[in-house]
């Protein structure tokens, strides 16, 4: 017998968007409010880096789609999606920063309390660089975006949520300023703000 819809579901996105590929969460989201419009019962949420500060929007969801770049060991660009109890396991092997340890916690908070979502997706990217602060995006994993909005989208439309054409609020979105086509085309050349180390203090970091 199916499932029935969920009531409440939140989309979450989760990431830094100052370290080039850790914005991957944040952007899907900021690109699916961009081109949906959602009804009251769905949240979409611009998660950065709040770990346990998230888990009052999780008590309240009966189901979650999250965002995410995820190491999963695969090539750069690589979509990904794990549901349910692979969740947990899959945002724990391989730590690639502080957001996604607090994440697993929140999740593990959820399910101490009896109050985690009753079904999880996972959505992630494996990244090409992390190590570029104020980097945006590389080409491999910003052309993942729309793939992953149709991810999420065909996984939504299971959980019987409908989007029509428009856009929607987010909780949480960056200020305009920091929004991905402001943050890129405002962004100076790296010969003029070093990102990666300057070889002048730190030889071979440039």
């Amino acid at each position: 017998m199916p499932a029935s819809p969920p009531k409440r579901v939140l989309v979450l996105g989760i990431g830094n968007i100052l370290w080039a590929d850790e914005g991957f969460g944040p952007r899907c989201i900021e690109a699916l409010a961009e081109t949906c419009a959602f009804p009251d019962h769905v949240t979409l949420l611009d998660g950065g880096t709040q770990g346990l500060y998230l888990l009052p929007f999780l008590e309240q969801a009966d189901a979650l789609l999250v965002f995410d770049a995820v190491d999963y060991g695969l090539a750069p660009g690589t979509l990904l999606t794990v549901r349910d109890a692979e969740v947990p396991a899959f945002m724990g092997a391989k730590k690639m920063s502080l957001h996604q340890t607090g994440f697993q916690d929140v999740l593990a908070t959820a399910q101490l309390l009896g109050r985690c979502p009753e079904r999880l997706t996972l959505i992630g990217c494996q990244p090409a660089e992390l190590e570029d602060y104020g980097g945006s995006l590389r080409p491999v994993v910003a052309a993942q975006l729309a793939p992953a909005l149709d991810l999420a989208l065909a996984e939504l439309a299971a959980w019987g949520v409908a989007p029509l054409p428009g856009q929607s609020p987010v909780e949480g979105l960056a200020d305009a300023s920091l929004r991905r086509d402001a943050y890129e085309a405002g962004r100076p050349a790296p010969e003029s703000a070093c990102r990666t180390g300057d070889d002048r203090f730190f030889p071979g970091a440039a």
